[in-house]
This record gives structure tokens, sequence and C-alpha cells, in this order.
């Protein structure tokens, strides 16, 4: 088998390996989103509010972004 070939399926092999181990080590528990940890951290937040109201107004053609 050629060279390359060879250190190619070896380095397919590791990968296989190391996506296993991960696979393991998660347990196969559901992996929570990342947005989840952040959800209303603006809630309140006037500039933030300020934010979405000009968004809105530049999608809507009301103001030119």
């Amino acid at each position: 088998m050629p060279n390359a070939t060879r250190r190619l399926e070896e380095r397919i092999e590791r990968v296989e390996k190391d996506l296993a181990e991960l696979k393991s080590a998660l347990g196969g528990r559901q992996v929570k989103p990342w947005y989840r940890d952040i959800v209303g951290a603006f809630a309140g937040d006037e500039a933030f509010g300020e934010i979405i109201r000009l968004g809105r107004l530049i999608r809507r053609g009301k103001l030119k972004g």
C-alpha cells in the first residue's frame, strides 16, 4: 500500500478513536445549547431595547442603516 494511503488511514483511525472517546465522555447526555445560558440577559435593558427598536425600523425601511 502506498505510504500516503497508509498515513491517511492511520490519521482516520486516530480521529475515529478520539471521536469514540469524546462520545464516551459525554455519556449520551444532551448538551444544552449555548444560547440557553444567555436568554433574558438583556431583559429590561434600555440600550438593548433601543437597539431592537432601531433594527426594526431599518428592516421596515423607515430608517436608513
